[in-house]
């Protein structure tokens, strides 16, 4: 059971406002999927990004929280960059909104969360990391490049069963507008409604 604010915030997403040609970049990831599923094998996603700091650790927490919606089994998502930073704090808050419990494990430049979608599941634990770091998966995962930066300027992920790029406009653009808040919660929903539209076509 997700908690409730996030029964709440998916309660709204609306696969019909996802268009043709976005279902065509997320089908390779479902058929990633479904063939794991029906061999009855783990399921390792790591999401990339240049910085690992705001969209791969979206992608990575909302595709966690699909996977357990739609009871699908062994399901790992993991996040990374191509260098590490830190995760931004208004990805923190904008979780926070969506429902997420998020808890702040420690500080400095690149602080430790603990991000919660259920009260009887682990968190995801989120902080930035370049893809390869020891946290991550270095063999038999899908490697999910989330922003075009990274997919042009990483062309090879040693350990990737499969490259597959799924990318999204970086709200950073919006950093310190006064639509930074509203901006960041727009990526925030495209990209769970995409995940979730992806685990929704998983057949178990």
């Amino acid at each position: 059971m997700l908690y409730t604010e996030i029964e709440n915030t998916i309660s709204a997403f609306d696969f019909e406002q996802i268009s043709g040609e976005r279902k065509i970049i997320l089908q390779p990831l479902i058929d990633f999927i479904q063939r794991k599923t029906d061999r009855k094998l783990d399921i390792r996603l790591n999401l990339i990004c240049t910085h690992n700091s705001r969209r791969s650790h979206l992608s990575q927490i909302w595709a966690q929280t699909a996977a357990a919606h739609y009871n699908i089994k062994n399901v790992f998502c993991y996040s990374g960059g191509t260098e590490a930073t830190a995760l931004f704090p208004m990805i923190a808050e904008t979780l926070t909104f969506s429902g997420f419990k998020v808890k702040t494990l420690s500080e400095g430049k690149n602080p430790v969360y603990a991000i919660k979608f259920s009260a009887n599941e682990l968190p995801v634990i989120g902080f930035s990391k370049t893809y390869d770091d020891d946290f991550n998966p270095d063999s038999e995962f899908a490697a999910i490049m989330t922003c075009s930066q990274a997919d042009g300027g990483c062309p090879f992920i040693a350990g990737a069963e499969i490259r597959i790029p799924i990318t999204f406009e970086d709200p950073k653009v919006s950093d310190g507008t006064p639509q930074q808040k509203q901006i960041y919660q727009e990526r925030s929903l495209q990209i769970g409604t995409e995940m979730f539209y992806v685990f929704s076509q998983i057949k178990s």
